[in-house]
């Protein structure tokens, strides 16, 4: 019997390595087809690293950001190939789309000031590959109740996708530790501070928070709001180093990319690098034993009550994991989490996936729950009105609220990326506004016609990229902010 097992976990690590040797040949071969990478892919801005992030503060951080955009202005903007200087190129200071050219270049990190004494800090961290211009609005929000809000640029994004080539998660969270410290440093002692994540920024809040709870002394954040949380990545992620293992060979450099497309977005990167996938997956990984160390020793009686918004079907993000990682481990402390549902309308009846139609089924355990639940859906089934079915911690009773929004006929669900925007969003909204120009409105694509044509990635057009639901975010989260007596806006500062 011995000798049959040794027989087959031979041949068994033999068909192991043929196809890994398999994948790596095709990873390799992939990577000769098509352009060559272009400067915004190769070059790599010189950010802090993490033991720099901790020994500096907001004023030291600004300086070296301020830095790492001048090399990209000089390294990349400055030195582009006549083929690259085409409207359709962010990094061309002839495109209309140049970050340059803007009134207030949201890719950098920003401070917004209430009028008066603030009442509070928020600390807003964006998701991978995008840049602090997912949530401002958010910012503003909270800047209109007082609070003073503090935007990170995590390191690695809004210059060059790059920089994500050798980005690491320890560095994304030095960044948030140190926003937090700032933070506290602005409203003293005793004021509240909130944290807002979203996707990958939400495992950074959920992370700090972790490590807080564990080794008490930084800031802890008296409230979390997270949007689309990166708490769970595709299986793919934990692999996703083994696809990038022939760029380890000059001539195959490419492998180490899993897009290359057009950067024709002013505040995210369009082109994805493996490492950006493994540092998720290290990360995600890293929080699942802390929280699980943690309930087990029974110290998540400490975690801030959370409040959470998720699309009951996410392509980037395991919503799986938000329920069954997050919310299963936490307290009884006044947590809550917004699922959005499926377009039941009868448009889609015949091409909605079985899955995605029993989506709320899966992801909630039966009623009671120790954490408040709402789902925004239709009112019935072929009926576009909508309402939101909220179940209390602790009770098996339903609520039905009436919405004031239609769930819109052309749209069968949210997607990950568009919880943070608004309809009129100038770039990402689907009725776009005319407050500002970003030289492009992407939330209004809707292209018919050839594949190969259009510099758009059509798969990212399909998706949409604002949330009809957002005015229902926006109060949410506007009834977890304190109260701030005659709290009015300001300008943006820095």
């Amino acid at each position: 019997m011995l000798r049959l097992l040794l027989k087959l976990g031979k041949w068994t690590g033999l068909i192991v390595l043929i196809v890994l040797l398999s994948v790596l040949g095709i990873r390799a071969w992939d990577s000769q087809q098509g352009d060559p990478l272009a400067p915004w892919q190769t070059f790599v801005p010189h950010e802090l690293t993490a033991d720099e992030i901790d020994a500096t503060d907001w004023a030291g951080y600004l300086a070296a950001e301020q830095r790492v955009f001048d090399e990209v202005r000089t390294q990349v903007s400055d030195k582009l190939e006549p083929a690259e200087q085409v409207v359709t190129n962010r990094y061309f200071e002839g495109a209309p789309m140049y970050p340059g050219h803007f009134a207030h270049d949201w890719n950098r990190s920003f401070v917004l000031e209430p009028i008066g004494k603030p009442v509070g800090a928020v600390v807003l961290i964006h998701g991978l590959t995008d840049s602090p211009y997912s949530l401002r609005d958010i910012a503003e929000l909270y800047r209109d109740r007082g609070f003073v809000a503090i935007g990170l640029r995590v390191p690695g994004h809004g210059t060059v996708p790059g920089a994500l080539t050798e980005a690491q998660w320890p560095t994304w969270l030095a960044a948030t530790r140190l926003a937090m410290r700032e933070a506290r440093r602005r409203v003293g002692p005793d004021l509240p501070i909130h944290m807002v994540g979203y996707s990958n920024g939400g495992a950074l809040a959920v992370k700090y928070t972790l490590d807080g709870i564990e080794h008490p002394g930084p800031p802890m954040p008296s409230r979390l709001v997270l949007l689309s949380p990166m708490i769970g990545v595709t299986a793919f992620a934990r692999f996703a180093g083994i696809a990038g293992l022939p760029a380890m060979l000059p001539r195959f450099a490419k492998a180490a990319w899993l897009d290359l497309l057009p950067e024709y977005n002013p505040f995210k990167y369009n082109s994805f690098p493996v490492n950006a996938a493994r540092q998720t997956y290290l990360l995600t990984d890293v929080i699942h034993g802390e929280l699980q160390r943690l309930a087990r020793d029974g110290k998540l009686d400490k975690m801030p009550p959370i409040l959470t918004f998720q699309s009951v079907v996410d392509d980037t993000v395991s919503a799986v994991a938000v329920m069954r990682m997050l919310y299963a481990n936490l307290p009884d402390n006044g947590s809550e989490i917004v699922l959005f549902d499926v377009n039941r309308n009868h448009r889609f009846d015949t091409l909605l996936r079985a899955s995605s139609r029993r989506a709320v089924q899966s992801l909630l355990p039966p009623a009671p729950r120790h954490y408040r639940t709402t789902v925004i859906t239709n009112a019935a089934e072929n009926d576009s009105h909508t309402v939101a079915r909220t179940t209390p911690a602790d009770r098996d009773t339903i609520t039905v609220t009436p919405l004031a929004i239609d769930y819109p006929d052309d749209i069968f669900s949210l997607s990950h990326i568009a919880l943070p925007f608004p309809p009129n969003d100038p770039l990402y909204g689907t009725q776009p506004d005319g407050s500002e120009n970003f030289g492009v409105h992407l939330g209004t694509q809707a292209p018919r016609g050839e594949r190969g044509a259009l510099v758009l990635n059509l798969d990212a057009v399909l998706r949409i990229s604002s949330n009809p639901f957002y005015p229902y975010v926006h109060d949410r989260i506007e009834e977890v902010i304190p109260a701030a007596p005659q709290a009015t806006a300001s300008s943006a500062g820095r």
